[in-house]
């Protein structure tokens, strides 16, 4: 594969699972909606179910001469050809693996039907700009390998995958994080979006142990709702007004419960 220009990532795709996606239109009822849009699942923080643990990396400025030394050391390493390479500009390309681990469904524009791996390839073709969505489930635990640059960022690596899967929800709905299993524990961090993955890689080496990159939700505790389009908006005021009808619904059938019974106590009372 050739080298990518400066700040575009080109890629080569494998999938690592053959589960069939899910599909759900904008057009379906409020129920399937509800399914993955609920004030519960979307808005709120959910708890870990995992044990990752958030940790900290060093990442130590290197030389010219540290970087090449450290080429050579991870060429010397792997039993592939996702090799890295030393640019006359000081720059290094080099392959980085990404795991997807998303729990919720993903929207493409609906007149495409979901992209197949030839499609990711070939990248968005015309029609892309319609404004009807489906969204899908992508393939749990799809593993795809990136081809970047040093200079190639974090945010760049989350937008490039969504653009080559024709996926147009917004990138901030998404993060980067990098793991590591360290003395049976798992560590997971966030990337910032000016971090440098490949960077990152060529520090840890190619071990999947020491360092391996997941795209998953941002989930950050804060709702960004500039990252909602406007059915989802729409859509979540619609849970929120419902689950706030039952909220009450619940509260008064409950007192009325408890005034019921303190009634029918004072009539088994007897007079005097």
């Amino acid at each position: 594969m050739g080298e990518a220009d400066a700040g575009t990532p080109s890629f080569e795709m494998t999938w690592s699972s053959t589960t069939s996606s899910g599909y759900c239109s904008q057009e379906d009822s409020d129920s399937e909606l509800e399914q993955y849009f609920t004030a519960r699942t979307s808005l709120a923080r959910r708890p870990r179910r995992d044990q990752d643990e958030p940790v900290e990396w060093e990442t130590p400025d290197l030389s010219q001469a540290e970087v090449e030394q450290k080429i050579k050391e991870y060429n010397s390493q792997i039993n592939s050809n996702l090799f890295m390479s030393l640019n006359k500009d000081g720059s290094y390309t080099g392959f980085i693996k990404v795991q997807l681990k998303l729990v919720r469904p993903v929207s493409v524009p609906s007149s495409k039907k979901p992209p197949s791996l030839q499609d990711a390839r070939r990248g968005p073709g015309r029609g892309t700009a319609v404004k009807r969505r489906t969204s899908f489930y992508l393939p749990k635990d799809a593993v795809k390998h990136l081809h970047v640059l040093s200079r190639t960022r974090a945010r760049e690596v989350i937008e490039a995958l969504l653009r080559k899967f024709l996926v147009v929800d917004d990138p901030r709905k998404f993060a980067l994080f990098e793991r590591a299993e360290r003395h049976g524990q798992v560590y997971l961090r966030k990337l910032s979006d000016d971090e440098q993955p490949l960077r990152l890689r060529l520090l840890a080496g190619p071990s999947e142990k020491a360092l391996s990159f997941v795209l998953k939700e941002n989930d950050s505790g804060e709702v960004n709702w500039d990252a909602f389009s406007m059915p989802e908006l729409h859509n979540f005021l619609r849970i929120l007004q419902r689950e706030e009808e039952e909220h009450l619904r619940q509260i008064l059938q409950k007192y009325s419960y408890c005034r019921q019974k303190i009634q029918e106590a004072l009539h088994a009372c007897p007079l005097g």
